[in-house]
């Protein structure tokens, strides 16, 4: 009679597996900033919509075409923020998987390097993805806001 082989987990890998999972904190430390940037221009947007909305119109919307303009452009700029916030925390909450599946593979004594190669792959192209979403609205931002100088008579 045989009994199954007992995997001992030595302290020296819970410690490796603990070495392992900075990178991908560091990673999520960066991407919670990001996102705190993001919301805070998406409540900006959002913010201004309510403004234009609720309130008296400013002198150079009084036109409703220049109103409608302006209001769909924030309408553009809210979904890509709302896109760019997306993929950043689908990107947050791959590297938590790739940190639990680290971990994983520490325990149970298996090979997950695929998959941790794989899912931190698609943490960095979703990353990639919110990025690119937040450039565009940045870019549709400083095309659309244009800033007057008035010049004073003395």
């Amino acid at each position: 009679m045989s009994s199954a082989p007992v995997v001992v987990m030595s302290f020296g890998d819970m410690t490796h597996a603990i070495q392992l999972a900075l990178a991908p904190v560091f990673l999520l430390t960066g991407i919670a900033g990001l996102l705190n940037v993001m919301a805070s221009r998406l409540a900006r947007i959002i913010d201004r919509g309510r403004y234009l909305t609720e309130q008296a119109l400013p002198q150079h919307l009084q036109d409703p075409d220049m109103f409608h303009k302006e209001l769909n452009r924030l309408e553009r700029r809210r979904h890509y923020a709302s896109l760019a916030i997306t993929a950043c925390t689908c990107s947050a909450l791959l590297v938590c998987t790739v940190i639990a599946v680290i971990f994983l593979q520490v325990l149970l004594q298996a090979e997950f390097k695929w998959l941790i190669s794989g899912l931190f792959t698609a943490s960095t192209l979703t990353l990639i993805v919110g990025l690119a979403y937040f450039l565009r609205e940045v870019h549709l931002a400083t095309r659309t806001v244009r800033i007057q100088v008035i010049k004073h008579l003395e």
